[in-house]
């Protein structure tokens, strides 16, 4: 099957669809939708690449969420036996992320905040006095993901949040970025899922050859229209990150990864451009940075 749509952010292995998985494959085999489906810790990653190996159009990214298990932490012992399996095309989820940090900070003067994680258990991180040493943890275990990327040639899915009204994570991680380029070169690259940054930060990111990636979002808030109209077509991806963020006219239910068209349509709609010219472009782009 020939993809249709590339849907390059999905998490189809998470408990929300244990009742109609299978309803879900075939809607996608209809409308001709491949997708990554991603792993957030060690046991949703290796979920990710068995649920990926007898299936045309799926494939795989093995890494840890910032913030959703932050017991575990990202070992190259671990993963190094998943990273071989040609169905894993990405490392990540892996990434920086404020805004939780931010909101544990406003609800709560306890020690520590749970919340639930994207896997379904509960995920905990420190707070106040605690929030510096978050941050080198979320920092130490990202730059695992980097160098074990560039050890093993394989595309970077970078999950990055800012503290609410501000763009920090991104300047942060635009930085970082800039400086490990100078030292990997062309095998250091990647994608940066679900961005809600600004121009001026996307711009330093597609500077340095990684793409922005935007889901279902766009179906309902204008706020990222000037990025979308900005960027150059050849550095933009489409996503759902199902089971979260539905486009309209789904939205507030599951999502799931054949919405993806939806967002094909936003954009084009936002740039102005055919429909078509932009549904191929979105496939090149997902071929060109995670199959080749």
């Amino acid at each position: 099957m020939e993809p249709r749509y590339f849907d390059i952010h999905s998490h189809v292995t998470f408990k929300d669809y244990d009742q109609d998985v299978a309803e879900v494959v075939a809607r996608m085999e209809d409308a001709g939708v491949y997708t990554l489906t991603v792993g957030v810790d060690k046991h949703s990653s290796e979920a990710a690449v068995l649920f990926a190996e007898d299936k045309e159009n799926f494939f795989a990214t093995i890494g840890l969420h910032p913030t959703d298990t932050v017991s575990e932490t990202f070992s190259e012992s671990e993963y190094k036996a998943l990273v071989v399996n040609p169905k894993v095309v990405a490392i990540g989820e892996c990434g920086i992320d404020y805004y939780r940090l931010q909101r544990g900070n406003e609800e709560g003067s306890a020690s520590s905040f749970p919340k639930q994680g994207k896997g379904g258990s509960p995920a905990y991180f420190r707070i106040q006095g605690d929030i510096a040493e978050e941050k080198k943890r979320q920092w130490r275990e990202f730059e695992k993901h980097v160098e074990f990327a560039i050890k093993y040639d394989k595309p970077l899915m970078i999950h990055c949040r800012p503290s609410k009204g501000t763009v920090d994570a991104y300047e942060e991680m635009a930085s970082f970025l800039e400086r490990k380029k100078k030292e990997a070169g062309e095998k250091l690259r990647g994608n940066m899922h679900f961005f809600v940054g600004t121009v001026e930060v996307a711009k330093r990111f597609y500077k340095i050859g990684f793409s922005t990636s935007f889901t279902g979002v766009l179906t309902f808030t204008h706020d990222y229209d000037e990025v979308v109209k900005m960027a150059p077509l050849e550095m933009l991806l489409t996503e759902t990150d199902a089971p979260f963020a539905a486009p309209v006219p789904f939205r507030g239910r599951r999502n799931e990864p054949a919405y993806v068209q939806y967002v094909v349509e936003a954009i084009a709609r936002i740039r102005g451009e055919d429909s078509e010219k932009v549904r191929a472009a979105m496939v090149a782009n997902a071929r060109r940075i995670f199959l080749s």
